[in-house]
C-alpha cells in the first residue's frame, strides 16, 4: 500500500523494517527516496505505528499530500534543513514517531526529537525537544502519526525558537515545546504560527535561499513554495511563489520553476544575515538577573 502511494508521489520505497517507538511500542519504518540508490542524506524516514490503518478513506489524501511534498523537499541540497523567521538555519532529526501518551501523568501526547543549528560550520549547538500536544488539540489531528503532524510540530518548534524559549546547547536535557489550540483556528480550520507581512515573507525567502542554497547547498537550488513554510508564515504556496518571482526580478535569487538559488547579490548580504543569526542565537540564551547576582533584590 505504501509503495503505491509513494509511487504516485514520485518516490520509491528503499527499505522497510520493524522498529519501536520511544516507549517500545512496535512500529514500521520505511526509507524512501527519489531513486532506489539514494544516499542516506537524500532519503526520508517514515515511521508509522504498527496498528496504523493506511486505507482509511479520511487518512489517505493527507498521507498522499505528505509524500508528494516530501518528494519535492528531497530535491533540496539539505532536505532536513529550514530557517526561522528570526534568522536561524536549523535541521530536524531523530524524531521518534508516532506520538505517545505522556508517562508523567500529564494529559498530553508526546513526540521526541532534536533540532540542530546549521550555520555551515558544523556547530555542535542543538536542542533535544519534547513536543507535546494536549488531548483537546489531538482531536484536531487526523491521526497522531508522522504524516499528519510533522508540519505543525516542526513549525511549533520554529515558533518556539523565534520566541527565545528554546536554548541551543552543546548538551542538555529535553526542552518542552507545547503545542496547544492557540496555534489553530477551529473556525477557519487552519493553523496559525506567525503574523507576517509581504516584507517579512520576502525577507524569510531571502534568508532561506541564502542559508539552504548559498551556505549549505553549494548554490544548488531549493524548493521555494513549500507548504510547510506557507503554514509557518500564515500564507499560501502561491503567495510564496509570487514573492520569489519579485526577488528574482530584483536579482536577489535565481529562479527556475519552483526552485531558487542564491545570486552574488544575495551572497553579498552575508554579513547582514550572519549578524541576524548571531542576534537570534543570543535571544535564545537565558538572561541572568544582575541585581539578584549582587544581592540587590528582595527574595
Amino acid at each position: 500500500m505504501l509503495e503505491s502511494a509513494a509511487s504516485e508521489a514520485g518516490l520509491v520505497v528503499i527499505s522497510a523494517e520493524a522498529g519501536t517507538d520511544s516507549i517500545d511500542h512496535p512500529t514500521a519504518r520505511f526509507r524512501l527516496g527519489l531513486v532506489s540508490n539514494a544516499t542516506p542524506d537524500r532519503t526520508l524516514q517514515l515511521e508509522l505505528s504498527e496498528a496504523f490503518d493506511f486505507q482509511k478513506p479520511e487518512l489517505l489524501p493527507e498521507m498522499t499530500a505528505h509524500l508528494r511534498d516530501a518528494a519535492k523537499r528531497l530535491r533540496n541540497p539539505r532536505p532536513a534543513a529550514y530557517v526561522t523567521l528570526a534568522g536561524l538555519p536549523v535541521s530536524f532529526s531523530g524524531f521518534q514517531w508516532p506520538f505517545h501518551r505522556s508517562t508523567s501523568g500529564a494529559d498530553t501526547y508526546i513526540v521526541h526529537g532534536e533540532v540542530h543549528l546549521e550555520d555551515g560550520k558544523k556547530s555542535p549547538l542543538h536542542a533535544r525537544v519534547s513536543a507535546s500536544m494536549t488531548v483537546t488539540f489531538a482531536e484536531i489531528v487526523a491521526a497522531p502519526e508522522q504524516p499528519y503532524a510533522e508540519d505543525f510540530i516542526y513549525n511549533a518548534i520554529r515558533k518556539t525558537l523565534d520566541q527565545g524559549q528554546l536554548e541551543l546547547l552543546k548538551s542538555g536535557n529535553r526542552q518542552p515545546v507545547p503545542v496547544t489550540t492557540r496555534y489553530y483556528s477551529r473556525w477557519q480550520k487552519k493553523f496559525f504560527f506567525s503574523d507576517t507581512t509581504d516584507e517579512s515573507r520576502m525577507e524569510f525567502l531571502a534568508m532561506k535561499v541564502y542559508w539552504l542554497s548559498g551556505v549549505l547547498g553549494e548554490n544548488r537550488p531549493v524548493w521555494i513554495d513549500d507548504p510547510r513554510d506557507a503554514q509557518y508564515l500564515n500564507t499560501t504556496p502561491e503567495e510564496l511563489a509570487r514573492m520569489a518571482a519579485d526577488l528574482s526580478r530584483q536579482g536577489v535569487v535565481s529562479l527556475s520553476g519552483d526552485m531558487a538559488a542564491a545570486t552574488p547579490m544575495l551572497l553579498g548580504r552575508a554579513e547582514q544575515l550572519q549578524g541576524r543569526l548571531t542576534k537570534a542565537l543570543a535571544a535564545t540564551k537565558p538572561e541572568f538577573n544582575e541585581e539578584m547576582r549582587h544581592g540587590h533584590t528582595n527574595m
